[in-house]
């Protein structure tokens, strides 16, 4: 008996720490949120049978220790070695990180479980020790939302004492405009436009990458402001109701821009009315005097704007280029707008003209490729030049702008242009994306996993873009062939060719396929849309 519970033993170290490292990833990508995680565990349940399937052999062995039961434990717990060591191989698009917190965690899980283990032997002897141990592997699955939940007090100690920390540096630094940027989309875009066209006239911190957490900003505060910092460039995303809020009672932002609203994480917000009133929780938390900066072309923008003070809108001419087509409704937009006229689009880049609000006027030029591109350059220009620099001075930084990474970035291979547009995907930048892939003459063919966390929508929502995706690719392929059912059926509904339209189990196949596409021409490959690993 004891030589075999040595063998559980063994075996249950690698299995236990390889099941707990995937969960934890998993819980990571999350958020570190209870709900999301169960409700992302509950649809994806599938690829962790093996762990269900311990904690019911792991009870039979409790109730019967009989040597057949733990030849069914050892083949078992080798079982989850192998698979769980081949998950934490594939699941390398965002590495688990071993932050302070999330340490904190395993140890509260080991100590909680070393518990369990040292209550087992006392009562019931080391003969029931195997069936325990494959129980606590099993329980996995659930371990981190127990721990994260006993961790909760400190965790908050934790945060608040970082939070009052990064109050107290912005308290210590009086001369620091502080600008809000939220949006459904396009905010990081804008974040970083407004960093190129201000770092000329001004010392700038941004929130890097899309740090745009509530931790993410308090953690750039507190690393990266300095007392020389005129301007910090704050950027502020939202999953649920509250979130900008939470960020505006951190930073108090001097100004706001609201990028766009729509249809993003309808799981978490569950309709459109949570989402307007949660990025107008940034006009609420501007001050008397503060400007708000917001787009026209956005019809739920407009709707909402109303009641607000110091609106300072940026919108195109009524054309295709605006988000929302019906834009009949320009009273008071044009009156303190920034309007973007003159837009021409090729596969060099996009020229346009903008007017300010006291009919000064100048041609801008950009390497940024497409249409929608120039909605957001036109917000970060009206901020620009509300804050002193003059629209003429800003031609030579619009020329500068890049695409930020993995949003409609152009890699060049050879013969094949990768247009990477994989940080993201919504109802009204997949439109863009692919309209944009429409423009470049060869053969251009689209991959994506289609769009996702659009709650009851997201059916609706991916089979409208296999129309719009028939009308501007030559090939489609998909990734996950159950998720992107409604893109094909889309798709076909246009008269797509059905040979042309593809489906794949994972993203190197379809990027295989990709390449060995034959045809006349340079081959255009658009990557929209990359899902993370809790998918």
């Amino acid at each position: 008996m004891i030589i075999r519970t040595i063998i559980t033993f063994i075996l249950f170290i690698p299995a236990f720490f390889l099941a707990m490292r995937h969960n934890m990833h998993m819980f990571q990508l999350n958020g570190y949120k209870n709900g999301e995680h169960l409700n992302r565990l509950k649809k994806n349940l599938r690829p962790q049978w093996l762990l269900i399937f311990a904690l019911v052999t792991g009870i039979l062995r409790l109730i019967f220790p009989v040597t057949g039961l733990d030849i069914l434990s050892w083949l078992t717990l080798l079982l989850i070695i192998l698979v769980y060591n081949a998950m934490r191989r594939l699941n390398t698009k965002k590495k688990l990180v071993y932050t302070a917190r999330v340490k904190r965690m395993i140890a509260t899980m080991i100590v909680v479980e070393a518990a369990i283990l040292v209550i087992t032997f006392v009562f019931c002897g080391i003969n029931r020790l195997s069936g325990m141990l494959l129980i606590l592997t099993g329980l996995q699955l659930l371990m981190n939302v127990v721990a994260n939940t006993i961790n909760h007090p400190v965790e908050w100690g934790v945060k608040q004492y970082y939070i009052n920390d990064a109050k107290r540096m912005l308290k210590e630094s009086p001369g620091l405009t502080v600008i809000g940027v939220t949006g459904s989309y396009g905010k990081t875009s804008v974040k970083f436009y407004l960093q190129t066209l201000l770092k000329d006239s001004f010392n700038v911190l941004v929130t890097p990458e899309s740090y745009n957490t509530p931790m993410g900003v308090v953690k750039t505060i507190r690393e990266s402001l300095k007392s020389t910092h005129e301007i910090f460039v704050c950027e502020m995303g939202a999953r649920h109701v509250g979130d900008i809020k939470e960020i505006g009672d951190i930073v108090h932002p001097h100004h706001g821009i609201i990028t766009s609203i729509g249809p993003q994480h309808l799981e978490t917000f569950f309709n459109m009315e949570n989402i307007k009133n949660t990025k107008f929780e940034l006009a609420d938390a501007l001050p008397d005097g503060g400007m708000l900066f917001l787009n026209g072309d956005n019809g739920y923008i407009r709707d909402k704007a109303q009641g607000y003070k110091n609106k300072v809108f940026y919108y195109t001419d009524a054309s295709d280029t605006a988000e929302e087509k019906d834009i009949s409704d320009m009273s008071g937009i044009a009156v303190n707008g920034y309007r973007a006229g003159d837009i021409r689009v090729s596969q060099q880049g996009t020229d346009f003209t903008v007017t300010s609000p006291d009919g000064e006027s100048e041609q801008f030029q950009m390497k940024l490729l497409g249409a929608h591109n120039v909605i957001n350059v036109v917000g970060a220009i009206a901020v620009a030049n509300k804050l002193g620099v003059k629209l003429k001075d800003l031609k030579v930084p619009v020329r500068r702008l890049q695409s930020v990474e993995h949003r409609m970035q152009l890699r060049e291979h050879g013969l094949v242009t990768i247009i990477d547009d994989a940080f993201n995907s919504n109802p009204v930048g997949s439109r863009a994306a692919v309209e944009t892939l429409k423009m470049f003459d060869g053969i251009r063919i689209m991959i994506t996993p289609g769009m996702v966390e659009l709650g009851d929508k997201e059916e609706e929502y991916n089979y409208k873009f296999g129309t719009y995706a028939a009308d501007c690719c030559d090939h489609i392929l998909l990734v996950g062939k159950k998720r992107t059912k409604p893109i094909y059926d889309g798709a076909l509904s246009k008269g797509f060719p059905e040979e042309k339209i593809k489906a794949f189990d994972k993203l190197e196949e379809a990027l295989s396929c990709a390449y060995e596409i034959k045809g006349q021409g340079h081959k255009y490959i658009l990557l929209e849309n990359d899902l993370p690993d809790n998918y």
